[in-house]
């Protein structure tokens, strides 16, 4: 049998609610020269005999005599993965017809790309709506995200298979719940990450998910991958800093005070400048670039002055330079928040 041009790998456990209509979305894709690896990893619902029900020689379902986590499962779908390309995809994702039509085609033109995701949609009971965050990212923009918050949709990336084989092990599994923002560092070595600006994956949000069970442990994978990567910048910080950035950035916990504001708007402006320092930026991507560091830091300052726990003039004290004028909607923040404060110390 030929090798497929493009091998999809899912670590699936009782996933038996969603299975059959992610399945059911790869056999409506435009391009079908596919194959779809499945490790059940001890599933305690019906999600074996759902996948025993598709009759499809592209599919191939691998039981595991363990339950070891997702981590475990993906690297022993990507072990048996055959294909020039690999794409990741959850048990509970759905893909949209031209996903992988239009992933083939821009890593086959560009040679340089060894990732690239696309937009999503969030789907939630049914109805879906826009994925938040900057549109148009390029491969810079990518790479300024990547050092404070994931960027990218594990279910809608696809990347070389030759390039992931050269790493050891494909997913870490000691950053379980934050190995997709780990292998995206990892692969950055061999290549760029780029994202097609068209949504071709609807992404399931249902308490049920990952992301929504093991928020504490997520939280603190996602700060050791940080680590390594703020050393240079922080030394023996890296590791506080990075707690602090996955804390305010990737969990959205409110900023409580002036000093933590104060410490992130530090650490984001030395990240900025380290950034910039190292890379050959045109103007036009350094002031997307400077745009994105302002807008990093209003998404964590504006919260904690409608709270009430930060003064307009405090937060405007550790704006980004460059960064726009307060506007309107920000002041009335700072009244709501003025107002709030009132309330709290009246009732204490």
């Amino acid at each position: 049998m030929s090798a497929p041009a493009v091998s999809v790998i899912m670590a699936a456990y009782n996933g038996a609610a969603f299975v059959t209509e992610t399945i059911d979305s790869l056999f409506a894709q435009s391009f079908g020269d596919f194959e779809l690896i499945v490790v059940d990893d001890c599933s305690t619902d019906d999600t074996r005999a759902v996948l025993a029900r598709f009759d499809d020689p592209r599919i191939r379902v691998i039981a595991a005599e363990v339950n070891q986590g997702p981590v475990h499962a993906r690297n022993r779908a990507f072990a048996e993965a055959r294909g020039r390309y690999i794409a990741g995809l959850d048990q509970d994702d759905i893909c949209l017809p031209h996903r992988f039509e239009r992933q083939i085609a821009w890593l086959d033109a560009h040679p340089e790309t060894v990732l690239v995701g696309s937009r999503a949609l969030l789907l939630e009971d049914g109805e879906t709506a826009r994925w938040p965050g900057p549109d148009d990212l390029t491969s810079a923009m990518i790479d300024w995200l990547m050092l404070v918050q994931n960027p990218l949709v594990w279910s809608s990336v696809m990347f070389r298979a030759d390039a992931a084989r050269r790493l050891d092990p494909f997913e870490r599994p000691e950053l379980r719940y934050a190995e997709d923002f780990d292998l995206y560092h990892r692969l950055r070595r061999f290549g760029t990450l780029d994202r097609i600006e068209e949504e071709l994956l609807l992404y399931r949000c249902h308490p049920g998910g990952a992301s929504q069970k093991y928020r504490e442990t997520m939280g603190a994978s996602a700060a050791r991958v940080l680590e390594e990567h703020y050393a240079p910048v922080f030394g023996d910080e890296a590791p506080s800093r990075a707690a602090l950035v996955v804390r305010h950035f990737f969990a959205r916990d409110p900023v409580p005070d002036r000093a933590t504001l104060e410490r992130l708007a530090d650490t984001l402006a030395a990240l900025h400048r380290h950034f910039v320092a190292t890379r050959d930026l045109d103007p036009e991507t350094r002031a997307r670039i400077d745009g994105e560091h302002a807008r990093l830091w209003w998404l964590v300052a504006r919260p904690a002055i409608r709270r009430g726990t930060i003064g307009l003039r405090h937060a405007l004290a550790t704006r980004p330079a460059g960064a726009a004028p307060a506007r309107t909607d920000q002041f009335l923040s700072a009244v709501v928040g003025q107002a709030r404060a009132l309330r709290i110390g009246a009732a204490h």
